[in-house]
């Protein structure tokens, strides 16, 4: 699973050595403007909605209030973000149970792509089963994007539930194995830490899948945290085969996990999209578009001005009590960074 991503940086950090290696000393070049940052400056990426759902584009700074751990902040920092670079990253299940959706999520996220992608936003794509594969790295062509979305085919893995015993005449102590079949923390792990980390401006990952994990490394607390400390936005796409889970019976989860995306999603500043008949996988991909072009964003230099690595909880309210602010849970106060 970690493998198809270190072998693909350690390949491209070898190739690099080696051609800088087989070059001249390059002439001395002027020094570069030095950029400073200030890093203990919070920002915050948000929507506002009514209670139906509806985005609210026109807010000023004055219509916001924002606590840290239940303390008032000043908000130092105000813009509606509506053409700013996005760094984005699709993660889609090719498990047991989403193979005969494929075909639906290639067409789909297809369209997504040419319409949402500009030449100053990088993306890329990567799929999850019983291991997660990198299928296209950053890049900012809808047409590079599109074609690896040709190469998305189910891991044709059987579904396998609950926990395998490993004999017990293996060793002293028993053990327990996990089998693996759908890797959806480790896909969101590997991607916020390998991919999105050191990326700076706005950050998202969409998942499309049932929300199901099954023998991931990491847990559901070991991906939220990474999304976070990586400033990551996920959008879930909530997405079930019934017939699938149908045939297999309730035994077999009835319908993979919405609880755990929108656990996922909410600690973000995200939003879990449902699909259904009503409400096409098309649809769901514009909503998420608009959502992300039509962001507030806040800076504020808290007050406790600690870097302890302690987990800080952010609440943003509005005037109107008829609006819902959807921002991510807090952030870690990180020696390293401000986010």
């Amino acid at each position: 699973m970690r493998r198809l991503f270190t072998t693909y940086l350690t390949v491209t950090a070898a190739a690099a050595t080696l051609a800088v290696a087989q070059q001249q000393p390059p002439a001395q070049q002027p020094e570069e403007p030095v950029i400073k940052v200030d890093v203990d400056l919070v920002n915050i990426l948000f929507n506002v909605k009514t209670k139906k759902g509806e985005l609210i584009p026109n807010l000023e700074k004055n219509n916001f209030t924002l606590r840290e751990d239940s303390k008032e902040q000043t908000i130092s920092r105000f813009s509606r973000e509506t053409d700013l670079p996005i760094t984005l990253g699709l993660l889609i299940d090719i498990s047991a149970s989403q193979e005969r959706l494929i075909e639906i999520e290639r067409e789909a996220a297809s369209q997504f792509f040419s319409s949402v992608i500009r030449p100053k936003d990088q993306a890329f794509m990567i799929s999850f089963g019983k291991e997660t594969e990198l299928l296209v790295d950053f890049t900012n062509s809808p047409r590079q994007l599109i074609a690896g979305l040709k190469d998305l085919k189910g891991d044709g893995q059987s579904p396998r539930i609950g926990r395998s015993p490993v004999p017990v005449n293996t060793g002293p102590v028993p053990d327990y194995g996990t089998p693996k079949g759908t890797l959806l923390y480790d896909a969101i792990y590997l991607a916020s830490t390998e991919k999105l980390k050191n990326e700076v401006g706005r950050k998202a990952l969409i998942l499309i899948t049932d929300g199901g994990d099954q023998g991931s490394t990491y847990t559901i607390k070991n991906a939220i945290e990474q999304a976070q400390k990586s400033d990551a936005i996920v959008f879930s796409i909530y997405y079930v085969d019934h017939s699938f889970y149908g045939g297999m019976g309730l035994s077999f989860g009835g319908g993979g996990d919405e609880g755990g995306l929108k656990k996922i999603s909410d600690e973000t500043g995200g939003h879990v999209f449902t699909v259904n008949n009503k409400h096409p996988l098309t649809e769901v991909f514009k909503e998420i578009q608009e959502e992300l072009r039509n962001q507030y964003s806040i800076g504020y230099t808290p007050t406790n001005a600690t870097r302890d690595g302690s987990f800080r909880r952010i609440e943003i309210k509005t005037d109107n009590s008829d609006y819902h602010v959807q921002a991510r849970a807090g952030y870690y106060a990180t020696k390293n960074d401000g986010q």
